[in-house]
Order: C-alpha cells, then structure tokens, then sequence
C-alpha cells in the first residue's frame, strides 16, 4: 500500500512539476532542427513556421540543419535531446514513419516521438518529359501495362516519397518500370527535363512551374480532388487507379515523454501560424497546403502513413541501407 501511495505521490508532483514547466514555457529560446539540408522543402516551411511562433511565444526561435542519412541525423539528436520543449524536429514523413524499414542501423525510435502538429502537405502528381509518347494519364497507364522494363522512373533516392508512390504505381497496374535513383530533387528534375528518364512522381511545387513552361507534362495529380491551379489535369483516380492518393507532409515533433501540456501549447501557437493570412498566402504562392490539427490527429495521420507505406516498401521490397 505504501508503495501504491509514493507511486501515486510521485505522480502527482510530476504532474504538477509540468504544469509548472507549460505555464511557463517558452522562457528561454527554442531550437527547431530540420533534417534536411538548408534550401529544401521543409527548411523552407519551418522557417516560415519559425518566424510566426517568434511573435506568438515571444521568444526567439532557432532554426538548425541537422541534415543526412534520409533525415536520421537530425531525428537522432532531437530524439535525444531533453524533453522540455526546447528541441523539437521539422521533418519530412521518412525519419518519422518508415526509415525503420529502410535503415539496418536505427539509434532511434520513430514511434516514441510526441507529434505536435503537421505544417503542411503537398500533392504529389505524375510528371513525364517533354516527349513521352504518352498524352494522357490514361495513355501513360496502358503504355507502362504493355511496355514492361522499358520505361524507367527517376526519383529523390531510394525510399523517397517518389520511390515508394512509384512502386504503389506498379503495385495497383501490376506493371514493371526501372528505378532510377537521384541524391536529391534537382538531379532527378534535370534528368527528366533532359529526356534521360521518362517520369517521375514529384511534389506539385517543384513540377508546376516544368509544367507551365512547357520542360515537363503533369498527367495526373495523386489527389482525391482535382486542384484549383491545375483544373483540366485528372486525379489518379479519374484515369482509372481508384484510391490511388500521394503526397507528402511536413511535421513537427518533440522529443519521448516531452509533456502533453507543452506539445499542446506548441500546437496551439501552431495553428494560430498557420491561419495568419501573410502565412497562408506564402504557402499558395509555392503550392503548399496548410495542414494543422491536434497533436492526437497529427499522431493517427503519421501512423497511417506509417502502415500504408511500409506495406509499398515490403510488397515492393525495397533493400535496406
């Protein structure tokens, strides 16, 4: 009974100890490690992030490169970091969902993060160069289905968000294409607007602007509705892949056990960034999508996310590093 009482004592002092620590929180600056290198995608979203919950915790707010490894550096360290609200990771969806699937030697583990809020999401839609000789979604389909092993698709590396949507391609046609892996965005784009590989699965908003000069050809977009900027291109859907979804996101996470009462203020101060009007206009302009939610709907989005692309990684078996 008595060890009942000091479990339950100790409990409640822990309780109030972090109710202590959230009332107070932020007082001193906070760290945002991005686990890319500066320039990308979610270095840029996170600054944007940075700069409005400057204003809303008025505190400062440190933005750190922490890049490699698919993004397991930086996981790693803020994984390790203490858990007071003071490091917390912007990452792009592998160091948080799938890199236990593609990494032999983990230092961490995924599942133990606190999600505190996704930044933003961003469509992914089927790209081909210039000269494919298919014209349509429909056509690339049928073209893939009766070419098996000549057409080959480039993406950001291996378990990228390209690979894997690539590799849900070939799972729901029941065709065959050849990866072709590039280290990074820019490589794989310049493959493909110099015709040395046939398509990708890329980000809307590093392939709207090839679109519209006419270096690359969107056919389809990897969403459940057509996009406001791209009204006459299809979904996946509409061509014939029912269900067929894919995009990518940008989160937020804190460190194991950082408490509930400090994730939810850092959410809150989130979401209040996400609907300043300066903030959501930045984020059109670069075709990105605000997300926000709870840190509970942040948690079931990245599991499932989890689930429906380490079951590609298995089926498709993607080698580990």
């Amino acid at each position: 009974m008595r060890r009942v009482l000091a479990l339950l004592c100790s409990f409640m002092l822990l309780s109030a100890a972090s109710a202590e620590d959230a009332a107070n929180y932020p007082s001193k600056p906070i760290k945002i490690v991005v686990s890319v290198p500066a320039g990308g995608g979610v270095d840029t979203v996170t600054r944007v992030i940075a700069e409005g919950l400057k204003k809303k915790l008025n505190q400062t707010v440190v933005v750190e490169n922490h890049g490699g490894a698919g993004g397991n550096l930086g996981a790693d360290f803020v994984f390790k970091s203490d858990p007071d609200g003071y490091t917390l990771l912007a990452s792009q969806p592998s160091p948080i969902t799938v890199n236990p699937l593609l990494y032999k030697h983990m230092t961490f583990d995924p599942t133990k993060f606190e999600p505190v809020a996704i930044m933003t999401k961003i469509p992914n839609v089927l790209l081909v160069r210039p000269d494919f000789p298919a014209k349509t979604a429909q056509e690339f389909i049928a073209y893939v289905k009766a070419n098996p092993g000549k057409v080959n698709y480039a993406s950001q590396g291996v378990g990228t968000t390209s690979h894997l949507t690539a590799a849900l391609f070939e799972k729901v046609t029941g065709s065959k294409m050849v990866h072709v892996p590039f280290k990074g965005t820019a490589p794989a784009l310049n493959a493909i607007i110099g015709n040395q590989v046939d398509v990708i699965f890329m980000e809307l908003a590093s392939a709207l602007k090839l679109h519209e000069a006419g270096k690359a050809r969107i056919l389809a977009v990897a969403t459940e509705k057509r996009l406001p900027n791209l009204p006459d291109v299809p979904t996946m859907e509409e061509a014939g892949l029912k269900d067929f979804t894919s995009d990518t996101f940008n989160a937020i996470s804190a460190p194991p056990r950082t408490p509930k009462p400090i994730v939810d203020k850092l959410n809150k101060a989130i979401n209040a960034v996400l609907q300043e009007p300066d903030v959501r206009a930045h984020f059109a302009k670069v075709n990105l999508t605000p997300a926000g939610g709870t840190p509970a709907e942040a948690k079931a989005f990245i599991q499932a996310e989890t689930k429906k692309w380490g079951d590609v990684i298995k089926e498709a078996h993607v080698p580990m590093r």
